[in-house]
């Protein structure tokens, strides 16, 4: 008999008490008044994450012009996703280039450091512990105590975003940070640019089929359901490298299916997202993707209240369908179809 294995919580809770008591204490206090000059900001691991931190970075770079920023990324994904980026100065990968990483971040010492997970997280609490700043700011939670020099209180609902730009009140309480995601600019393929010079803007109903997380995907049948009742409709489908073959099969049955290349990068995605009339996605990055451009959406959540409340959508035309289980899949199709009629008539008003 294969023995069960424990609990990540448990084991990260116990880490966490262990760190509150081996390191300096650190005790709640008020945040120097002069303008920092450098911040290390630890990057959760998934796309969707970093897209809705990008409003505090942007925010950031708007208000310290000056201002060094530094994201610790903990995978290559998310390291290879803000090398790009102009807002930020140097990015690090926790896991390699140790030589570079030891000089650069742990032998610095920095103005700020900031965590934005709301929970203890052992990789994120070891970090915080290595890398020196004057002051040190996360979320309240009792494991953090200790830890930082400030615990931002929020309601447990408040979106991600919110969350992260919260920071800017620390820094300034009389700041209106504005909660505009965006994507950093990464290369785009030849076939991905043949395509977007055929991709009349406002056209096209975009479906993504894939998902980040169990429970999240749907079957080529309900999809192909849903494609059929709207005939008189053009589609584009987009997928994860995984379900390359399911795009392709859609691709394949409905001649009202615009065949478009794999996408390589979350900026591939964007630059066609953003040219589309209305996006239906599971609850993955893409949900975020279209905040980036405000294009009109159509999200399909598990049922769970903190995929919506925290990670849904900010586009302005938006509507949000909940499964009446934990998976995605046991959502009507005529519900999605009624609510793809309802956001096309609102456009068309």
């Amino acid at each position: 008999m294969t023995p069960q294995k424990k609990p990540k919580r448990p084991l990260r809770q116990r880490f966490a008490l262990t760190l509150q008591f081996v390191s300096k204490r650190r005790h709640m206090r008020s945040l120097p008044g002069n303008p920092p000059e450098s911040i290390a900001i630890l990057a959760k691991e998934r796309y969707g994450d970093c897209i809705m931190l990008t409003p505090l970075i942007a925010e950031l770079r708007r208000a310290y012009p000056d201002l060094s920023i530094y994201i610790i990324a903990f995978n290559r994904m998310i390291f290879e996703f803000f090398t790009t980026d102009p807002n930020v100065t140097a990015v690090y990968h926790t896991k390699k280039s140790y030589g570079r990483y030891i000089k650069n971040v742990l032998l610095k010492k920095f103005d700020l450091l900031f965590n934005p997970k709301d929970h203890p997280s052992s990789s994120f609490l070891l970090q915080t512990l290595l890398i020196r700043a004057r002051y040190k700011v996360s979320h309240f939670n009792s494991y953090h105590e200790g830890l930082y020099d400030h615990l931002i209180k929020l309601a447990p609902d408040t979106h991600e975003s919110l969350r992260n730009l919260a920071l800017l009140t620390v820094l300034n309480p009389s700041a209106h940070p504005q909660c505009m995601p965006y994507l950093p600019p990464m290369p785009v393929s030849t076939e991905t640019a043949a395509f977007l010079k055929t991709v009349e803007a406002d056209k096209y109903i975009g479906i993504n089929i894939s998902a980040g997380h169990s429970g999240g995907h749907r079957t080529v049948r309900q999809w192909s359901e849903l494609i059929e009742m709207f005939r008189d409709k053009t589609f584009v489908i987009f997928s994860s490298p995984d379900d390359l073959e399911e795009k392709r099969a859609l691709e394949q049955l409905h001649t009202n299916i615009c065949q478009s290349p794999a996408t390589r990068n979350l900026y591939e995605v964007g630059e066609i997202v953003k040219k589309l009339k209305i996006l239906i996605t599971p609850d993955t990055s893409l949900v975020h993707i279209a905040s980036c451009f405000n294009t009109p959406l159509i999200g399909l959540y598990r049922k769970s209240l903190v995929d919506h409340s925290q990670f849904g959508p900010l586009s302005a035309l938006q509507e949000s369908i909940l499964s009446p289980t934990p998976n995605v899949v046991d959502i009507d199709t005529q519900s999605i179809a009624t609510a793809l009629s309802r956001v096309l008539k609102t456009l068309n008003t």
